[in-house]
């Protein structure tokens, strides 16, 4: 908690300092600046926290996954009694266990409490990877649900989606007075609100790198914590399998990057390349 805390604290007062230089070196008039990062602010982290606390309902509904209630067979037991010794070993309180009728290996883990979680399997997942390789992406999800990574992506999204809103409209303002020899204090033309949403695009291609790239990070995070609940070698076989079936996910955009399958390719995917997070485990032993 005191991480995601003063990761959140931190990236505030960047975002706060760098807009403050930009006013001063545009001459944007400050007093305009406290109602503008309220406004800001509300619809920023209104989205992403909205989208966390309902991140449980929509995962399921947009995947069909079907939670486990009463274990129908010995492979249900196997999860749940698996998820269970894995959550108990991380300190958390057991998650939903679900399964969802997909083709490709993958999985997911979301919530918006650490104590209350999905954690969610896909039918492709466990016709192709035996015990111990299933295992292995139970505990890689179990440890993003310790680790608090949705709780911690949703404060970042807000604060990113925060300094695009406020950043646009700023610099927004400055170029539609340079180009249109509009004052401080005028009413905006609607050049001004073209601009801005030029800008808010630019922005949030920016805003989005820097979410995968801490998206990237926690993967190896939740390696690693993997590799502690089942074992070094059942994370890296688990990841060797997925690398020799791996393609494109069918995951929907709101748990996508939650899934053990990667994303775009460069500075906007979501996951690091398999061989990478592989030698990472290696290093690691």
């Amino acid at each position: 908690m005191f991480n995601r805390v003063f990761l959140f604290l931190a990236t505030n007062l960047a975002v706060l300092a760098l807009v403050s230089i930009v006013m001063s070196v545009l001459g944007v008039n400050p007093n305009q600046f406290g109602g503008l990062l309220i406004m800001a602010a509300l619809f920023g982290f209104g989205g992403s926290i909205v989208s966390l606390l309902l991140s449980k309902w929509m995962a399921k509904r947009s995947t069909g996954a079907q939670v486990i209630a009463q274990p129908r067979n010995e492979a249900e037991q196997w999860l749940l009694s698996t998820v269970r010794r894995q959550a108990e070993a991380a300190g958390i309180g057991m998650p939903e266990v679900a399964i969802y009728d997909a083709p490709e290996i993958n999985a997911f883990a979301t919530g918006a409490n650490r104590n209350n979680a999905l954690v969610a399997v896909s039918t492709g997942l466990l016709r192709a990877m035996n015990r111990d390789e299933a295992e292995a992406v139970l505990a890689h999800e179990v440890s993003h649900v310790a680790n608090g990574d949705m709780v911690t992506m949703a404060l970042l999204q807000g604060v990113l989606n925060t300094f695009v809103i406020v950043l646009a409209r700023v610099v927004g303002r400055v170029v539609d007075g340079a180009i249109s020899g509009s004052r401080d204090g005028d009413a905006p033309g609607f050049g001004y609100y073209i601009i801005v949403f030029v800008l808010e695009m630019v922005f949030g291609l920016f805003a989005s790198m820097i979410a995968m790239w801490f998206s990237r990070h926690r993967e190896f995070r939740a390696d690693a914590g993997g590799a502690s609940l089942a074992g070094r070698h059942k994370m890296i076989a688990a990841l060797e399998r997925l690398a020799q079936t791996h393609g494109a996910s069918t995951l929907p955009k709101q748990v996508a990057a939650f899934g053990i399958s990667g994303g775009m390719s460069g500075l906007l995917r979501s996951h690091p390349p398999l061989e990478d997070r592989i030698a990472a485990l290696r290093r690691a032993g």
